[in-house]
């Protein structure tokens, strides 16, 4: 049986419980800073809707939809997200410690200080994301494809981008203590701001020749 959408109500703990056990379709609802944690809410649809500041922890959002939504501060961590998918929407500084993202889809949405300290999951994707400054250490990319993800200023302390293709992204200034790069393609990648001593990092992985003009020069090597 399809339900209706629920459609531009504002929504707390206490009127969502009711609607637990089957997914439901929310449309221009505002749920800020609800108490939504330890629910079952997976395959639920969430369109447009308010969601600063909720608490989704330890909840199931398992195949869950996020389509445009207004997220910033929302803490998901130690809910289970696998193969949810997130488009067009804003999540700013929301917390994914914890939280299981195996098969997860983000797609053209900001994640500027996203923390996912100790999440965990295979085959996450990330395309035409923002993700300056998010906390993402330990996190495996490896074989992935990167399209269009800005990494500028993100904590990369020991991720694993072995064998990854960066295309159109930004690893500017980030964090890469630990992190291993054998086989990656950087070529489609900005490296702005890379040290000297973070060099060793990038043994076995791929650049451009212009890349590798830009790097020897701004470490103040002369090239003739």
């Amino acid at each position: 049986m399809t339900l209706s959408p629920i459609i531009a109500e504002a929504q707390t703990r206490a009127t969502i419980t009711p609607l637990v056990g089957a997914p439901r379709h929310l449309v221009d609802c505002e749920l800020d800073e609800a108490d939504l944690s330890k629910l079952d809410l997976s395959g639920w649809t969430f369109e447009r809707c308010s969601l600063r500041h909720t608490d989704f922890s330890g909840a199931n959002l398992a195949n869950s939809t996020w389509q445009s939504c207004r997220a910033a501060f929302a803490n998901f961590s130690a809910a289970d997200l696998a193969e949810a998918v997130v488009k067009a929407s804003d999540f700013n500084n929301a917390a994914f410690r914890r939280a299981n993202i195996a098969a997860t889809t983000f797609t053209a949405t900001r994640m500027t200080g996203a923390d996912f300290h100790g999440a965990k999951g295979m085959g996450f994707a990330f395309e035409e994301v923002l993700l300056v400054g998010a906390r993402l250490a330990g996190l495996s990319f490896r074989k992935e494809v990167l399209r269009r993800v800005d990494l500028a200023q993100a904590d990369l302390t020991k991720c694993d981008f072995r064998a990854t293709v960066f295309e159109g992204c930004s690893l500017r200034e980030a964090n890469m203590d630990g992190a291993q790069f054998a086989g990656a393609d950087l070529r489609g990648a900005d490296l702005g701001g890379l040290k000297l001593e973070d060099a060793a990092l990038f043994r076995g992985a791929v650049i451009s020749r212009e890349q590798a003009e830009q790097l020897l020069s701004g470490w103040g090597l002369l090239i003739r």
